[in-house]
């Protein structure tokens, strides 16, 4: 998800992070009667918060007659011993219409190769571009969270929420323990071309000496490069615990109040498209909406979609 050339330019782990195909997606239109895919892992990786179905599974949604993107089934991984899976997403489907469909790929492990099976006679072929916004993507820029811990299967990581329900490439650039604010990921971001918003949500991983030193650089990266293009920065939410351990209490307050005072400053220079989101309006999802105290179920990715969409579209449609 990172261009090659900043393998030398950041740590190890957030390279091997940025392998994971998190919120990628392969769209394509077929009559077949059947669907299935193969695929390589590139790790076969497990965490012991996180089912397998989201860390190395896929997902097939359909586009149906309502325009509204439908989940139909995740292949359940049973990885063999050169981390192959495979399975059978669909039988028995329309074969007198092309019918659009979008496959996303795992959110904490990497693809070697892919394909996707279909009927003998079947006709196959790329996805309707009109489908996506031509308005432009919009940069997600995290953590964990972000990456899609811990999603049970793919469709629901919160960028490829926000994909569906807002009919635009949302770029997935959460890395796992990894998102501090890294200059050369900034670097990459500003290149990156037809830009609509990009969001920053790195406190979590960040100490409070980061949110403070290392914020207005990364920032003003994107602001000198792209002054037209919002940038949306979101506070780190309250974990259920700082509620009742007020070490951690302090560390986050602090944390968000560096994070917020070099926003102030920021606007000072960059009056035009840079916004702040405090982390109270995430209060209600972390309360009964995570697996761990910290990483999102599905209830929590949906509920933090739904408090993000009017937000983006706000922003978008100024």
């Amino acid at each position: 998800r990172l261009p090659v050339n900043l393998s030398d330019s950041v740590r190890p782990l957030l390279w091997r992070y940025q392998k994971h195909s998190a919120g990628i997606a392969v769209r394509f239109a077929t009559n077949s009667s059947t669907i299935g895919v193969r695929y390589q892992l590139l790790e076969n990786f497990k965490i012991p918060n996180m089912a397998d179905t989201g860390v190395k599974g896929v997902d097939l949604y359909a586009l149906g007659t309502d325009s509204t993107w439908h989940h139909i089934m995740t292949v359940k991984p049973f990885p063999d011993q050169n981390k192959i899976c495979e399975g059978t997403l669909l039988n028995n489907a329309d074969t007198t219409v092309m019918t659009e469909y979008m496959v996303y790929l795992p959110l904490y492990d990497g693809v070697e190769k892919f394909e996707v099976r279909i009927t003998p006679n079947a006709s196959i072929s790329r996805g309707n571009p009109s489908l996506i916004s031509s308005e432009g993507r919009i940069v997600y820029y995290g953590t964990s969270i972000i990456q899609g811990g811990c999603a049970s299967r793919p469709g629901m990581a919160l960028t490829n929420i926000l994909s569906r329900e807002l009919g635009r490439e949302v770029v997935n650039l959460g890395f796992s323990g990894q998102g501090r604010l890294d200059y050369p990921v900034a670097r990459a971001m500003a290149d990156i071309e037809d830009v609509a918003a990009y969001i920053i949500d790195p406190v979590p991983n960040c100490d409070a000496a980061m949110c403070d030193t290392l914020t207005a650089g990364f920032v003003s990266i994107l602001k000198d490069a792209r002054p037209d293009v919002p940038v949306l920065m979101i506070g780190g939410p309250m974990q259920p615990h700082t509620r009742f351990n007020q070490v951690f209490r302090n560390i986050l307050t602090e944390k968000n109040n560096n994070f917020r005072g070099r926003f102030e400053n920021l606007k000072d220079k960059y009056n035009n498209n840079l916004y702040y989101v405090d982390s109270g309006i995430f209060d209600s999802i972390v309360d009964e909406g995570t697996v761990d105290g910290i990483h999102l179920t599905d209830y929590g990715f949906i509920k933090y979609a739904y408090t993000m969409k009017p937000l983006l579209n706000q922003i978008l449609n100024k």
